[in-house]
């Protein structure tokens, strides 16, 4: 079937429409989609093949609550990951709109506070999930933490013949757009993993500055100090001198 140019733009904004649909209501099926957009189910279907095309939605086994009755369910179809980027830019405005808002009314505190409570997971997981993989560094707990996430991290050794130490490397953040404007976001997120690794940390390359990675170094934890045996002689000697003065 061939559709003219206007044709093909309000099929494109129907497309678009039933996508819309599944991420605000979730897992749908056809004739759900068909009542809540007023479209014929064949119309529905079309476009959810479409989009299955695209790799934007996929069909699912629907969820069964209680006993079944006759006949098969229907399937429902749910957005993909992809299907979801496809929203990103509008929630990355909306982000945006919202946290320039909170600048004007609340100041820089109430952004850094927002940054700080987004955050908030890094150390709310990382002893759980340094408990659940003991096998793992420090680092590599973090880097668990934050994929969970969807920052798709992992760690690598500092390349020679730098300091000694490793390497965050996140390639993804769900935030590099807002933070672009608002590096409250960064900021937020080194000082928490610095606190979670009780050391501190450089964030040597970030996304939001048009770096193609996050990076940030992670020297070696310091060396326990010493006591010289000298320090200890004299520390030794004092009380000895000290009743010599007493008794004078």
């Amino acid at each position: 079937m061939e559709f003219t140019g206007t044709e093909q733009k309000q099929e494109q904004s129907t497309r678009r429409r039933v996508a819309s649909t599944l991420l605000a209501r979730g897992p749908q099926t056809a004739a759900a989609l068909a009542s809540e957009l007023g479209l014929t189910p064949a119309a529905v279907r079309r476009h959810l093949e479409a989009l299955q095309a695209d790799g934007a939605v996929e069909p699912r086994e629907p969820r069964t609550v209680g006993s079944r009755g006759r006949g098969r369910p229907a399937k429902v179809f749910a957005l993909t990951e992809q299907g979801r980027e496809g929203f990103a830019s509008g929630y990355d405005d909306l982000a945006v709109q919202a946290l320039r808002f909170l600048a004007e009314t609340g100041g820089d505190d109430a952004v850094r506070a927002f940054a700080e409570q987004r955050v908030s997971f890094i150390e709310d997981n990382f002893e759980d999930t340094m408990t659940e993989h003991p096998e793992a560094t420090p680092a590599e707990v973090l880097a668990l933490v934050l994929s969970q996430q969807g920052y798709a991290a992992s760690v690598r050794d500092v390349p020679a013949p730098a300091a000694t130490g490793e390497q965050l490397c996140q390639q993804h953040c769900p935030v590099s757009h807002v933070a672009h404007e608002f590096p409250q976001l960064c900021e937020a997120e080194t000082a928490a993993i610095s606190r979670v690794l009780e050391r501190h940390v450089l964030r040597l390359a970030t996304i939001a500055h048009g770096d193609g990675v996050c990076t940030t170094c992670i020297p070696e934890p310091p060396a326990a100090p010493s006591f010289p045996q000298a320090s200890q002689a004299s520390a030794y000697s004092r009380p000895s001198d000290e009743r010599k003065q007493v008794t004078s």
